[in-house]
């Protein structure tokens, strides 16, 4: 049997983070297949419920999952799952998780404090994960270390500055997770 006679390697990674950091653009950038998107209009009734300092202009919300898929190479595929931001619909993350691998979780540097249920959830779990610093308007005022540093990350976690808009982009930084997975799974065996 021949490589190619043989079914690619097939993933699941995880987009998480907070409310608005991108995890819906970042899927839609990098999927290779129209992606499944459970996006819905904010409304009045979220008034109060979800927190939009920092991202007033926001007209959608994630309220399940998103969904894309990406091969990386001929024998490695990644199946997507964008987790929903908002606190109210964090109880679907512990199903969203079950067979991941890993994850990306992004952050808004603006509003860090959205990061870091995202980072306890991966943590808690003992999922590898990187962090990615989402560039809004393509400039990002701090560095991958200062990042870090706010977020009391250790060393071992990878933190990546990139655009959710550019495909090219988030392919690195799930390359950079793939290797981080790698890199765990062979120091645990």
């Amino acid at each position: 049997m021949h490589a190619s006679d043989t079914a690619p390697d097939a993933v699941k990674i995880l987009i998480s983070g907070g409310f608005g950091v991108g995890k819906t653009t970042m899927v839609s950038s990098i999927s290779e297949i129209a992606p499944l998107r459970t996006e819905e209009t904010l409304t009045e009734a979220s008034a109060g419920v979800d927190d939009l300092t920092g991202v007033e202009k926001k007209a959608t919300t994630t309220v399940a999952l998103d969904f894309g898929r990406i091969t990386l190479t001929p024998d490695l595929v990644l199946y997507l799952f964008g987790t929903p931001g908002q606190q109210r619909f964090w109880f679907m993350w512990n199903d969203l998780a079950q067979g991941a691998l890993g994850g990306v979780v992004m952050v808004d540097t603006r509003r860090l404090e959205s990061s870091f249920a995202a980072i306890d959830f991966f943590e808690q779990r003992g999922i590898p994960f990187v962090v990615g610093a989402n560039s809004f308007d393509g400039r990002q005022f701090y560095s991958a270390e200062q990042i870090r540093s706010a977020l009391s990350l250790g060393p071992g976690i990878h933190v990546t500055i990139f655009d959710a808009r550019d495909r090219s982009s988030c392919r690195d930084i799930l390359l950079t997770l793939v290797e981080h997975v790698i890199a765990t799974i062979t120091a645990s065996a």
